[in-house]
């Protein structure tokens, strides 16, 4: 956490209260969040000034388009940007504070303190880490179906850890990959090259689908997440596997299992979502 929905739901919340707002000034409270430049004050010293134009995404990274400079932050575990008035006190774990002209500052703040920070010139973030390698957006028109066969049709590796893998598909993490393995009725341990077309093209499909219906839901408050305004998501109270390990499958009845593959904690069920599916049996998306 947080995955692509919620990072989306963040960057549709920012782009509502700091578009058009000019940074005064910067302060940095933890330096660690900034990694590029390696110096803080230069970070500070190219920010006076800049005027917020945009706030876009890429796979799960935030980007602040300024009127020189592209922001690129990733928020992690429990990063969370929020709009305050000057006067309001910092609360703790803020670490940095952009402060606007207009009197107000957004807030950055970040409990774990995992979140980064990389400042480039306008242009330059998508040629450098950690953008350059990202994969294809699963939101983007650019996400056929002939496009997905093509990143992952051929791999040996488990499907659950190459959708994991964001130089393939960028943005879907735990959660959205065991809701959608299950939507497809696919097994977490199904080697990607062991799917039959029929099998890919309704992968395809639902991976769309979960994250577009998780982006509408604000997406999925697990843990800590709330978007820019504090408000928290409610696509966590339609999921079908995650978190439900022994409750009955919504489709079938069968008790959900748990297992770990690729190191993560994953949610299936074993009659929806054989391994090895029956020699000429079809089964159907859900």
């Amino acid at each position: 956490m947080p995955e692509l929905p919620e990072v989306e739901t963040v960057r549709r919340t920012l782009n509502e209260l700091v578009i058009g707002k000019q940074i005064d000034h910067v302060s940095v409270h933890l330096n660690r969040i900034i990694i590029k430049p390696e110096e803080v004050g230069e970070f500070c010293i190219q920010l006076a000034g800049q005027t917020i134009l945009s706030v876009e995404r890429r796979g799960k990274f935030l980007r602040f388009l300024l009127d020189d400079y592209s922001l690129v932050s990733h928020l992690r575990m429990e990063g969370r940007y929020g709009l305050y008035d000057s006067s309001d006190p910092l609360e703790l774990h803020t670490h940095v504070v952009f402060h606007f002209t207009d009197g107000s500052e957004l807030r950055y703040k970040d409990v774990r303190q995992f979140g980064t920070m990389h400042l480039f010139p306008k242009g330059r973030e998508l040629e450098e880490q950690p953008l350059k390698k990202l994969g294809l957006e699963p939101l983007e028109e650019a996400f056929d179906l002939a496009a997905f066969r093509a990143r992952i049709a051929h791999r040996s590796t488990k499907i659950k850890p190459l959708l994991l893998n964001q130089e393939y598909i960028v943005g879907i993490g735990n959660i959205y990959v065991d809701e959608s393995l299950h939507l497809a009725r696919i097994h977490p341990e199904r080697e990607a090259n062991s799917l039959t077309s029929k099998e890919l093209a309704a992968l395809h499909e639902a991976i769309v689908k979960t994250l577009s219906e998780a982006v509408a839901a604000g997406g999925s408050s697990i843990k800590s997440f709330v978007n820019g305004q504090g408000e928290i998501g409610m696509f966590q109270h339609q999921f079908k596997m995650y978190g439900r390990k022994g409750e009955a499958c919504y489709s079938c009845g069968q008790p959900i299992e748990k297992s770990v593959v690729a190191g993560r904690g994953t949610h299936y069920c074993p009659q929806c979502q054989p391994l090895k599916p029956a020699r000429g049996k079809k089964i159907k998306p859900i």
